[in-house]
């Protein structure tokens, strides 16, 4: 890992949380994000160069962006402040009154929240496909759920929970055939897996910035293909058309109202090129490699359980302690020096899923600056805890 980070030597903390969000940032990010705040106005609101370079700046990186998903027209691209935001975008400007869904159960509240949402003011019919017991989608399930064709299929690429590949290019394959759009939510894969929307032949993609794609908080994706009509969110200005009393219909205009976060764009844009630069090969080798060591080496510890996934899409590796609250855990591991985290991770139909639902797991996510030292160190006082801890009960035992 070549990118230089924005720090100098290694924090006391050991970072095992990368799919929250990636830590640190390379150097190059912080210095476009605090050029922007220092140098740029609001593009398209105003005719000083600063505004002139603002305005350049969004659609050099809008055109980054493109290349980074293979997105034939940059203005099918859409900034927004999350891949939350992106999902409730896409989900309540597409979506119509009785309409049928699609999602798998090891959604994301973002998914699972604004789709429940509508079941109850539009009327929609959700159709969870189930998975099975590591996270894998059910394929003849998701078979008879495309007869008839719905409205929308709304998948995760990869799980937050446990890493696996949920939308596999079969599932893809399969609701394309059927004739229907699919919208893929990449906020762990992007950055981290090679993702086409033209190979995909993707309706909708929606990611953040500030995970793989190594950007700061703030910012993230919405792409929308051309033959889908989406209602905007938020109205409001845009810059252009404003004699009009409506929301111009033109892209990206119609989906970006407001003065745009130049902050995080700006990271956003050299994010992608340090991953581009880094090469997503060499980043999904290291990434998904220690993710594989950590669940294998974990599987050798006595008590504790790993929620491995058949098919590795994430960085995220979740297990559980027998007798032990996750949360105890990570706050064991926290007064170590190791940062992870515990819970249902936003996430509990996929908990429900997993089986770990309602204590969740423990989560330990490895990113593009994570060492196999930093991996060792954590094995080893995971297990120094749970060896204290087997004393512990082995001394209340005699003295019972």
């Amino acid at each position: 890992m070549s990118i230089d980070t924005a720090r100098s030597g290694r924090n006391a903390e050991i970072y095992l949380d990368h799919a929250a969000t990636s830590f640190p940032k390379p150097k190059s990010v912080v210095e476009e994000v605090t050029r922007a705040v220092v140098e740029l106005a609001s593009p398209g609101r105003g005719q000083s160069r600063r505004a002139a370079r603002a305005e350049a700046m969004v659609q050099k990186a809008r055109e980054t962006a493109a290349r980074f998903f293979a997105v034939v027209e940059p203005s099918r691209l859409v900034f927004t402040k999350s891949a939350t935001e992106s999902l409730n975008v896409a989900i309540k400007g597409f979506l119509k009154t009785g309409h049928r869904v699609l999602t798998s159960s090891m959604e994301h509240n973002a998914v699972a929240r604004p789709l429940t949402r509508l079941a109850r003011e539009r009327a929609l019919e959700i159709v969870r496909v189930p998975c099975f017991a590591d996270g894998s989608l059910d394929l003849e399930a998701l078979q008879r759920a495309l007869n008839p064709p719905p409205a929308l299929a709304v998948f995760v690429h990869a799980s937050n929970v446990n890493g696996a590949l949920v939308a596999t290019p079969k599932v893809l394959s399969m609701c394309r055939e059927a004739g229907v759009p699919v919208l893929l939510d990449a906020a762990q894969t992007a950055g981290l897996l090679p993702i086409s929307v033209l190979d995909y032949d993707l309706g909708m993609l929606a990611c953040s910035g500030h995970k793989g794609l190594l950007g700061p908080s703030g910012i993230g994706i919405l792409y929308i293909r051309s033959d889908l009509q989406v209602e905007p969110l938020i109205e409001g200005g845009t810059g252009s058309h404003s004699e009009q009393w409506v929301q111009p219909r033109e892209m990206p205009e119609a989906m970006e109202s407001g003065t745009p976060n130049m902050p995080g764009i700006a990271g956003l844009r050299a994010g992608m090129e340090c991953v581009s630069a880094m090469g997503l090969q060499t980043l999904q080798q290291h990434e998904l490699g220690l993710a594989d060591e950590v669940a294998r080496r974990l599987e050798g510890i006595k008590g504790v359980q790993v929620h491995r996934p058949s098919v590795r899409g994430g960085n995220a590796v979740s297990f559980t302690v027998n007798g032990m609250a996750p949360h105890d855990a990570a706050m064991i591991l926290a007064e170590a020096g190791i940062g992870v985290r515990a819970g249902l991770h936003c996430a509990p139909w996929a908990h429900q899923t997993l089986g770990t639902y309602p204590m969740g797991t423990v989560r330990v996510s490895p990113g593009w600056c994570t060492t196999r030292e930093d991996v060792d160190i954590f094995v080893q006082t995971l297990e120094a805890m749970l060896m204290r801890r087997r004393r512990r009960h082995a001394e209340r035992a005699k003295t019972a």
